[in-house]
């Protein structure tokens, strides 16, 4: 299949190899069966089946097919000069190998789905987090941008500044109540869409949990700040939704909004007192200053 993920190739290489085990297994009992004898030469491939599988899940994978093919060669002219050919013997040539190369491909997915497990972490540490599904930022990559930001603001005053603006919706309970788990969560989705339509490409938007977004505007000044979040508010409040007995929910959001200070850089390096900021803001629909 293509674009496999490493966590598929595993599950597909240990159900194979529990087929394989499965009929080496199988074949065994059908000799014992027909012969009523179970020899040292019979007992000493039997471990020799497990020995590839040591083999193939610990060597490196060049190594693993240089004894792929030195076992078939061997095997090949052992079986048509000394062995007494029958149905076990006959497997053998298939069944070792198979055990090396699928130990080998196992072995193989597990050091990929640990390097992308690392990489993910490192990601996790180094990159902001981000919701796939709303595009939406959350506190961890709000606070990373408004530091960013605020640094640039205060290093080039005269040239850089920014905004930032809190939607926050209200009567949040009766809304969750009213539209339930999944109707919600579409509803988060449609109205990041909503902001996304609203603002340029250079803004920020972010969710902060509570029903609380926000959103940070570069290079805007407070002239346009309030014409800005009063069409995005109005937009959001626009947005249809629909409770669980099918009745149209009409949202109430309130906004705030904060205009960066060159004096007041320090606290924006704390963005609990940031996002309290804009909270209180929102409460009267205020454009502040001071964090």
């Amino acid at each position: 299949m293509k674009d496999q993920t490493p966590t598929r190739r595993i599950e597909a290489g240990y159900l194979i190899l529990v087929f394989v085990i499965m009929i080496q297994e199988l074949l065994i009992f059908i000799k014992v069966y027909a012969d009523q004898a179970y020899t040292t030469q019979e007992l000493l491939f039997s471990l020799g089946t497990l020995a590839a599988l040591l083999i193939g899940f610990f060597m490196p994978v060049g190594v693993t097919a240089v004894a792929v093919f030195f076992y078939l060669v061997s095997y090949f002219v052992w079986l048509n000069t000394y062995a007494h050919v029958d149905i076990l013997s006959f497997s053998w040539l298939l069944l070792v190998p198979a055990n090396m190369i699928l130990a080998s491909v196992i072995h193989s997915g597990l050091i990929r789905n640990r390097r992308l497990i690392e990489r993910l972490e490192d990601l996790k540490d180094m990159s902001p987090q981000l919701d796939l599904d709303t595009s939406l930022g959350n506190k961890l990559s709000l606070e990373d941008a408004v530091i960013k930001h605020s640094n640039l603001a205060k290093r080039y005053p005269q040239r850089y500044d920014f905004c930032m603006a809190m939607f926050k919706i209200e009567f949040l309970p009766l809304v969750k109540e009213s539209l339930g788990s999944r109707r919600y969560a579409r509803l988060l989705l449609e109205l990041s869409h909503t902001i996304q339509k609203q603002i340029r490409y250079e803004d920020y938007k972010f969710f902060i949990d509570q029903g609380r977004f926000v959103v940070l505007y570069p290079m805007t000044n407070q002239e346009h700040l309030q014409q800005l979040t009063a069409r995005i508010k109005q937009a959001m409040m626009n947005v249809e939704a629909v409770d669980r007995s099918g009745s149209p929910l009409k949202l109430v959001v309130r906004t705030g909004a904060l205009v960066f200070q060159p004096e007041q850089f320090s606290k924006y390096e704390h963005i609990d007192a940031v996002i309290a900021a804009l909270e209180r803001n929102t409460e009267t629909d205020l454009i502040g200053e001071y964090v």
